[in-house]
């Protein structure tokens, strides 16, 4: 008990070196896990709600004081208010992986009589967001990390720099942007910190990196998922042909491909041509990277120009598939421990694709800007769609702004746990089976009749991703940030309970030297064209 109010009261004077100390202490075994994170939470938490309620305290006295008169007029304390009010999620989470900045923001939450309820709930997701990731690194990665850490924990610098960059933005936000364009755009990104769904890559996955380190740590490696499926190359890691993996499944279930390898762009064209006549395909098609992810480089091609256009972008293998107008789409997460007689499905994400409905009136970049989630996607759409911004869509027309499947292409993901039956899932463990050394994995689905699909008799696969596919449910706006992360946490718990048994049986995993060349070559390597049609 004394350790922990010693870790408390520690938080006060410094956060961060207390929870990399608290971290040591968990990794030396003079402290639980559950105890450490927790006082951490609990003392970092308190003294964000006293920095709140220092500035609501003495914040009418700070706006009397003359110098603070003289430049902060009414009208600009009232707009930075409004600013705060609207933005509190994002700026407050935002400032707690930002150094120096939580202090001066803070404070001014409570200068600016920022509401108590909506201050203690921001700043509570955000020291449960930061303290168990530094707190688990450092009990996980121990004195090494603590050295590497320490020179930066509380510099000065950072925090001058941070302390001036919130007191610009909470001081100047209030003021008007003169171009509509700009303040339109200004809205729509600080609106997406509100909405964890929405969040970079780097700042979601920063706990779920953290489970993983420790699940590596305790089934004997990261390369243990590479066993997870034996039939697919690295598991499934990264950088697996699409094409491939198709081939391995039965036609019956899944949508056509044809392999278009890199060379002359006119041989590619003839290619693309033969295989369409001998397949009978007409268009419009689809075609993408062979080696690609989350739906970079999907494009629906209409015509041979256009279809010339895109292989001359991409000179690498391209797949191409007759376009499946569904109008459904389906991410069916399906996984099966080794000793299983039979498999489970994980999850299902239902795919609502997202549709412009014309008024007559407005333009299609108007239509998006004035559509309360399109507008949080728009410069992904306006890129997508450059030539037909200015176009009128008239009363009732609809126009797709996206065909890939992808939450980041454009695409709402929504639990599609009610589709889930007792055919369907027969049906899917009848396609998995189908394919030797596959155990977990999630199958992107088109279908075009929901009774048809759930009676396990509409399945056309668009495609099958290994060992770092999602339970894309998670991005189910409904869903909350909590339950997202307990599926994930879930989710690679059997990615490594799978890929260890395997490996126990016998199945080889990847080399250290092999995922640093995957991983290197994943970051390196992109598609020249990183727009869907």
């Amino acid at each position: 008990m004394l350790t922990s109010f010693v870790i408390v009261l520690g938080t006060f004077v410094s956060e961060d070196a207390t929870c990399i100390a608290a971290g040591l202490l968990i990794q030396r075994g003079q402290i639980g896990l559950t105890r450490g994170i927790l006082a951490c939470v609990v003392g970092i938490y308190v003294g964000d709600l006293g920095l709140w309620a220092l500035g609501r305290v003495f914040g009418s006295a700070l706006l009397r004081w003359r110098w603070a008169r003289q430049r902060l007029s009414h009208r600009r304390v009232r707009d930075a208010h409004d600013w705060l009010e609207h933005h509190a999620a994002g700026a407050i989470v935002g400032s707690r992986f930002l150094p120096g900045t939580r202090f001066v923001l803070y404070v001014m939450a409570g200068v600016l009589r920022l509401s108590g309820a909506v201050f203690a709930l921001w700043s509570l997701i955000a020291a449960l967001l930061w303290t168990p990731t530094l707190v688990l690194l450092s009990a996980s990665l121990g004195d090494a990390f603590a050295a590497r850490l320490s020179p930066l924990v509380g510099s000065a610098w950072s925090a001058r720099v941070g302390a001036a960059l919130v007191a610009f933005i909470v001081v100047h936000a209030g003021r008007k942007i003169g171009d509509p364009g700009a303040r339109r755009r200004l809205s729509a990104r600080l609106a997406r910190w509100s909405r964890w769904e929405f969040w970079p890559a780097w700042l979601f996955y920063l706990p779920v990196s953290v489970w993983i380190a420790w699940l590596a740590f305790r089934h004997r490696g990261l390369a243990t998922i590479t066993a997870a499926n034996p039939g697919m190359p690295d598991g499934g890691l990264v950088g697996e042909s699409k094409f491939a993996i198709l081939q391995q499944l039965p036609a019956q279930w899944t949508i056509p491909s044809a392999l278009i390898e890199g060379g002359a762009i006119a041989a590619r064209i003839d290619r693309l041509r033969v295989e369409c006549d001998a397949r009978c395909w007409q268009l419009p098609i689809i075609l993408k990277p062979d080696v690609g992810q989350r739906g970079v480089g999907v494009r629906l091609i209409r015509t041979w120009n256009s279809a010339a256009d895109y292989l001359a972008a991409v000179d690498a293998p391209v797949v191409a598939q007759p376009y499946h107008p569904g109008p459904f789409e389906a991410g069916i997460f399906y996984y099966r421990l080794p000793a299983w007689p039979r498999g489970r499905i994980f999850s299902i994400t239902d795919k609502l694709f997202p549709v412009l409905v014309g008024d007559g009136r407005s333009t299609i970049e108007a239509l998006i800007w004035s559509h309360p989630r399109f507008r949080l996607q728009a410069s992904t759409f306006a890129a997508r769609h450059e030539a037909s911004l200015d176009r009128v869509l008239v009363a009732g027309e609809r126009f797709l702004l996206a065909v890939a499947g992808n939450h980041c292409q454009g695409t709402l993901f929504r639990s599609g746990r009610h589709l889930i039956t007792p055919a369907l899932e027969d049906r899917i463990e009848e396609i998995a089976r189908a394919y030797p050394g596959f155990f977990v994995g999630r199958f992107d689905v088109r279908y075009s009749d929901v009774e048809a699909f759930t009676a396990g008799r509409d399945l056309a696969i668009v495609e099958l991703n290994g060992v770092t596919s999602e339970s894309t449910d998670i991005y189910d706006p409904d869903g909350s940030l909590w339950s997202a992360y307990r599926t994930l946490f879930e989710q690679w718990r059997i990615i490594f309970a799978i890929g260890r048994a395997n490996r126990q049986a016998g199945a080889r995993t990847a080399s250290i030297a092999r995922l640093l060349g995957l991983a290197w070559s994943h970051v390196t390597t992109r598609p020249a064209l990183s727009l869907s049609d």
